[in-house]
């Protein structure tokens, strides 16, 4: 199961803002680059859910020439950028992969 992590900045009651732009603070390291399809639907999915649920955007509405109004698609862009920290626990050793199923 892949797990998003939330940082204090993502809660819509967070008040921590970069004085110059007027948006959270990104986190201090990238997130590493994601090179499955499967992952980055994972974790935008994980992500538009946190937006929709209230979170804020990581980047700067000025940043993007056109924004786009849903969540989704916000969430593909933090997650394009590098701006989405996200964890993938090991593999279990008694999965299904293995079973043939």
């Amino acid at each position: 199961m892949l797990r998003s992590i939330l940082d204090m900045s993502d809660a819509p009651e967070s008040t921590e803002m970069n004085d110059d732009l007027a948006t959270p603070a990104p986190p201090l390291e990238p997130a590493p680059p994601i090179h499955s399809r499967f992952l980055f639907v994972d974790v935008a999915a994980l992500r538009a859910k946190q937006l929709r649920r209230g979170a804020r955007l990581r980047f700067a509405e000025t940043e993007v020439v056109h924004l786009p109004k849903k969540a989704e698609r916000l969430a593909m862009e933090e997650v394009r950028r590098g701006l989405v920290q996200y964890d993938v626990p090991p593999a279990r050793e008694g999965g299904h992969a293995e079973e043939g199923l």
